[in-house]
């Protein structure tokens, strides 16, 4: 089949090249239409349901939330569903199965909550959360006033009736939530005393407050032939509106009316969520919220476009301040890993030209590697790949590999050609050209496709890593099987068409000099090639001392293998290699109860603290909640996103080059080391200068944390929840834990959420004294609900803006206890009050002030933070510490989640996933063999490989994580691959040496091994370098995403090295063995031929 392939393209050289044409004419146009990011998106579908109420969290809980959850648990595909309920919000989010349609998941979330809605007490506000992802949050902003005329109120009501809406209409946006400042309410404050003079009971009040603020519309009359449309005007539209509203007429007639009984006045709504910049104060923000499936760069600059376009019509003074742009890491991302792509292209080509020392033959593998990699865009969009880090990863480390196929069928040629013109040029060249590109096309195509099949089951890991690594897998998979296509069509055709026998004569002389340096060159046999001169002049020696010593050289390389078990079992794990998005996101936790005051003072003196820090660039602080569903922080969790200067920019430090490299010297010696202070040093002396009372720290990445909240519910690397009925006793399991934890070596911080921490003053109803006074329990409930907590009652419309009305006493009557006892609750008509104290106990206590449930479940969490430790390592010991230390009632479990969490999950698959990769190596690798024993010697190439592979990664300082094993996967492939070209080169003399009748003895075999592996070292040693020198560029970058790929090259680079290494000392050595003992000894045997030489 291939053989017929080659024969098609050989003799239609013409369609082929149109094919290929057209092929990168629709890769260039796929190229330019893939959208791009950063990272793969990592969030699983979700849907929020958010529902408001203005209650405590136990009763949210129990009416809201519960319900809501355990309807959605029988939803299909549902994977996991979380809810919180917080002081008047409930959160509720469902996790679906991965590869959920996210408007499918919406549909099926409406059907079974349309079942669950009318059991929900009246007044609940439930609606679903916007379209977009876990990771929406692409874009942060905050109004500036550089004048001081603009209050925050102010800000805020521009942000909510303008801004908001003009970017919210900018297509990929979903939401934009609104954050800090203050939201205008009028505020309608009753005086008690005042009511009771006019017999009034608050209940009058709120009726007529709502009754005073209406239009209306009185159809249509005819005047004067014309038509005129009737309306009311009754919208209040100032304080003195509602203040004139009448409430009553007393005996007199006069009327009372709202002012009467109070006063109104224009203040603050209660404040759920408040923001800083720069440690200079409250701030309004916004958060760009993007919706699932859209490009985020495209969104971004439409965005940033629009805010250029609203620039002039901003308030005067106020400017708009970006405070986080994923943009710039997606710019930096896709620059950094396209100078790396340019670095191993230009690379490569330099070593194919030096290697081959035949410009026209090397253009072949030179063309090659662009025409696979622009074609290969073109299934990347139909799968809906986009161009980021990872996909075009892909690409990187399958380049060096590309031209393998190419260069090896160059060789071949080269060898063909120069036996046909020292034998007389007895036929036609271009039938030597194909005969020998048909001889080694199907091993070098096989050869290929093992590199593509060995990295197939990346694709079956699932969840966040599935997501981050099966683009690389998709990448780097369609790049090898175009590339095998390609060097079995569009090689021979090139081949024929570049090769040329005859030099050109024409005149000038130097022009056709030159022309035939460039088309038709001069093909050098291996003795002759300087290149090939000098590598066999060294490996000759070596594999002659090989083939004498055959067994000391295959214990010796067992022995290595068997020394790298221990460096193996000393290396660390993570989950996920590290990726620098180029900003930080602080996250200390502190007490629940906090104040909205102390709050803004904590808040303020942090970013005060880390903006001293000379490489921060922009802080942008939140303490509780933006007015979104997306975000159900409470108070006591702050996060600050601190978006950091370009790295060239930050403090020097010194390294060991500092004092003596001369400053020409230094930019490529910071590729090896950096002398600017790394991330993990400015996060420590960060971390040590907010060390501030009452607060725990955390820290990761906005992307990182937003990924791992959505999927295991935890902020931090690690963290552990607690499951129980009771939730006092999960704060006190928790509470020990916390205090177990600061032992264990690599703990940054521990807190455990103080779930019971929250503080409230509960009226205890007394049934008999309110049936005395001929009271039900909701006419008192609506005292609490209306004169203490206040009740919105009505919204006034002023043009686009719409502002609460709110009703409730003045504060001197519930500012403190025994003034709440004082609150007096009408009866009879208004005629009679009654003092709380009379009816109720009114008591200060302590209760939940969030509370967790997951899949119907109570919970709580314990946040780890660890540093200078690798995870794997860190949470056994953990486990042990806490398994020794802390004893958990009946009924009560921990689960070890975040980073662990996932380590599981991988570690599972991957007991697959391994076995699965090599069983598909060795069925192709027989398949193309045909042989048991050929295919056992190519995979000897993988245990020679993991010996470079674990100690370069033990070197590095590296852990063993997904990346890590998706580079060990890829290794397994390439190893196969030069295994196969080592024993390709062997057979190709052995087979040469049997049709001569030189295989006689011992000895002969010898020689044939000895030939075959010395005097083809040169395209070996050229494959291979080709792989290392393309890898090497990935290992020599910095930037965004390098440390991320620098895992995946990591043990492809140090296996490669050593597996060639060992390949060129041990194969000729089993090989000999192998033809010796079970083929040549016993051929001689049957064939009476004497043997000469028969000791092993």
């Amino acid at each position: 089949m291939i053989d017929r392939i080659i024969e098609f393209s050989a003799r239609n050289r013409a369609i082929v090249f149109i094919l290929v044409g057209v092929a990168v004419l629709a890769g260039l146009s796929s190229m330019r239409r893939l959208p791009l990011d950063a990272i793969p998106d990592l969030s699983d579908t979700q849907v929020i349901v958010y529902s408001r109420w203005d209650r405590s969290p136990d009763i949210v809980e129990d009416q809201v939330t519960y319900p809501i959850v355990t309807a959605m648990l029988g939803a299909p595909k549902v994977k996991d569903v979380r809810g919180f309920s917080d002081f008047g919000f409930s959160y509720v989010y469902i996790v679906f199965e991965e590869g959920t349609d996210i408007y499918w998941a919406r549909s099926r979330t409406m059907e079974y909550l349309s079942g669950v809605l009318p059991r929900l007490p009246q007044g609940v506000r439930t609606e679903l959360g916007p379209d977009a992802t876990g990771v929406g949050w692409v874009f942060q902003y905050a109004l500036v006033d550089t004048t001081g005329q603009h209050s925050l109120a102010d800000l805020r009501s521009y942000q909510d009736w303008y801004l908001r809406y003009y970017l919210k209409s900018v297509p990929g946006v979903a939401e934009v939530a609104p954050l800090g400042g203050f939201v205008r309410q009028y505020q309608v404050q009753v005086d008690p005393n005042r009511l009771r003079t006019f017999n009034l009971p608050i209940s009058a009040v709120l009726d007529a407050v709502r009754a005073g603020n209406n239009d209306v519309g009185g159809r249509l009359v005819e005047m004067a032939g014309a038509e005129y449309m009737v309306r009311g005007r009754g919208y209040a539209k100032s304080t003195s509106d509602i203040g004139d509203i009448v409430l009553t007429r007393n005996a007199n007639g006069v009327p009372v009316r709202v002012r009467d009984v109070g006063q109104v006045t224009l203040g603050p709504d209660l404040r759920r969520g408040v923001a800083d910049l720069d440690g200079r104060g409250d701030t309004v923000a916004g958060i760009i919220v993007m919706r699932q499936g859209e490009n985020a760069l495209d969104v971004i600059e439409r965005v940033k476009a629009k805010l250029r376009e609203l620039g002039p019509t901003l308030p005067p003074g106020v400017t708009v301040v970006t405070a986080y742009d994923r943009s710039e890491l997606i710019l930096r991302s896709i620059d950094n890993l396209t100078h790396t792509l340019i670095e191993e292209l230009v690379i490569v080509s330099l070593i194919i030209l030096i290697f081959l020392w035949h410009i026209p033959s090397a253009l072949i593998p030179i063309v090659t590697i662009p025409v696979a990699v622009i074609i290969a865009f073109i299934p990347m969009q139909m799968l809906g790949v986009t161009s980021n880090i990872m996909s075009l990863g892909g690409i990187a480390i399958a380049v060096g590999a590309m031209v393998d196929a190419a260069i090896v069928v160059v060789e071949q040629t080269h060898k063909k050609l120069e036996i046909w013109d020292r034998t007389g040029r007895k036929e036609d060249y271009h039938r030597v050209v194909v005969d020998a590109v048909k001889e080694v096309g199907a091993p070098s195509f096989f050869a290929l496709l093992v590199i593509a099949v060995s990295f197939l089951p990346v694709l079956t890991l699932e969840a966040q890593e599935g997501r981050l690594f099966k683009p690389l897998a998709y990448t780097k998979n369609f790049s090898m099987i175009i590339a095998a296509v390609l060097a079995i069509t569009l090689d021979p055709a090139m081949r024929l068409l570049f090769t040329h026998m005859n030099p050109f004569t024409f005149r000038p002389a130097w022009l056709a000099r030159v022309a035939n340096a460039v088309l038709v060159g001069r093909i050098h046999s291996e003795e002759s090639h300087p290149i090939s001169r000098i590598l066999i002049r060294v490996y000759e020696p070596i594999c002659a001392w090989s083939l004498r010593w055959k067994w000391a050289v295959i214990g010796g390389a067992l022995a290595l293998v068997v020394a790298t078990v221990p460096v193996y079992q000393r290396l660390g794990s993570e989950f996920m290699p590290p990726l620098d998005e180029g900003s930080l996101l602080y996250m200390p936790s502190t007490l629940p109860g906090i104040s909205v005051a102390e709050a803004q003072r904590l808040l303020q003196t942090q970013d005060r603290i880390i903006m001293q820090f000379p490489e921060v660039e922009r802080v942008l602080g939140k303490a509780g909640r933006a007015e979104t569903s997306t975000d159900p922080a409470p108070f006591s969790m702050m996060e600050t996103v601190i978006t950091l200067k370009p790295h060239d920019q930050w403090r020097h430090v010194d390294t060991w080059y500092s004092s003596w490299a001369p400053e020409w010297l230094k930019p490529p010696l910071r590729r090896l080391t950096s002398d600017r202070l790394s991330t993990d040093a400015l996060v420590q002396e960060m971390n040590d200068a907010l060390k501030l009372p009452g607060t725990s720290n955390a820290w990761t990445m906005p992307i990182k944390a937003r990924t791992d909240m959505l999927t295991t519910g935890i902020r931090t690397p690690v963290g552990i929840k607690i499951y129980g009925s009771d939730i006092k006793e999960i704060e006190r399991i928790g509470t020990q834990i916390e205090s177990v934890l600061p032992a264990v070596p690599g703990t940054r911080s521990a807190f455990a959420e103080r779930t019971s921490g929250g503080y409230f003053v509960d009226f205890k109803w007394k049934r008999d004294e309110l049936a005395r006074y001929g009271l039900s329990i909701d006419d008192a409930q609506m005292v609490v609900m209306s004169a203490v907590g206040g009740d919105t009652v009505t919204t006034t419309v002023e043009g686009r803006e719409r502002y609460a009305v709110n009703v409730r006493y003045f504060r001197d009557y519930r500012s403190d206890i025994d003034r709440l006892r004082r609150v007096v609750i009408p009866t009879m008509d208004g005629r009679m009050q009654v003092p709380v104290s009379q009816v109720a106990d009114v008591q200060l206590v302590s209760g939940p002030s969030m509370l967790r449930d997951e899949n119907g479940m109570l919970n709580g969490y314990v946040y780890v933070d660890v540093a200078g430790r690798d995870i794997g390592s860190y949470v056994a010991e953990a486990k042990r510490a806490v398994a020794s230390q802390v004893s958990l009632p009946a009924g009560y479990s921990l689960v070890w989640s975040g980073q662990h969490e996932a380590m599981q999950r991988v570690r599972e698959r991957l007991a697959v996933v391994l076995p699965v990769t090599l069983f598909l190596v060795l069925m192709l690798l027989y398949l193309n063999t045909r042989s048991f024993a050929k295919t056992l010697i190519i995979v000897l190439a993988v245990p020679f490989s993991a010996i470079g592979a674990i100690w370069l990664l033990a070197a590095l300082g590296y852990n063993m994580s997904i990346g890590v094993w998706v580079g060990l996967i890829a290794l397994m492939g390439v190893d196969a691959e030069t295994a196969v070209f080592m024993l390709l080169y062997l057979d190709l003399s052995y087979d040469e040496a049997k049709r001569e009748g030189r295989l006689r003895s011992l000895v002969d075999l010898q020689r044939a091994v000895l030939h075959g592996a010395v005097k083809r070292i040169r395209p070996k040693f050229m494959t291979v370098a080709t792989m290392f020198v393309g890898l090497v560029p990935i290992m020599w970058s910095a930037g965004a995403g390098a440390d991320v790929m620098k895992r995946i090259a990591a043990p492809m680079i140090g296996g490669i090295f050593t597996s060639f290494l060992l390949e060129l000392v041990v194969y000729p050595a089993i090989y000999q063995i192998w033809k010796w003992h079970f083929g040549l000894k016993q051929e001689l045997a049957a064939g009476q031929i004497p043997m000469v030489g028969e000791t092993t």
